[in-house]
């Protein structure tokens, strides 16, 4: 994967494993989740070492960010990758919801 082509990658949802995934030369970059209601817990990121300063990771985050506003669900970005991902872009604060205490 070269830096030109990442609209070439595909993002899919693993319910099974609880994670969006992205595989690139054999390899699978992945944000786990967990799933309450309306609301979708981004709890980690994870890109092989093969495949970073690529950009996937941010690839990864806005498809999954994306994905969260199709489906209306509100965000908790417990990832720290995912939570700076948002402050990096303002766009995808309003999904945000607070949590609890």
């Amino acid at each position: 994967m070269s830096e030109t082509n990442k609209d070439a990658i595909v993002v899919v949802d693993n319910p099974e494993e609880s994670r969006f995934e992205a595989t690139i030369d054999g390899r699978v970059a992945f944000v786990s989740y967990l799933r309450r209601d309306d609301t979708i817990f981004f709890t980690h990121t994870e890109v092989p070492k093969e495949l970073e300063g690529r950009g996937l990771g941010s690839v990864l985050a806005k498809s999954v960010l994306d994905r969260a506003r199709a489906e209306h669900w509100k965000v908790v970005a417990r990832c720290p990758f995912i939570a700076k991902y948002v402050e990096r872009h303002p766009e995808y604060q309003s999904l945000l919801r607070k949590e609890a205490g």
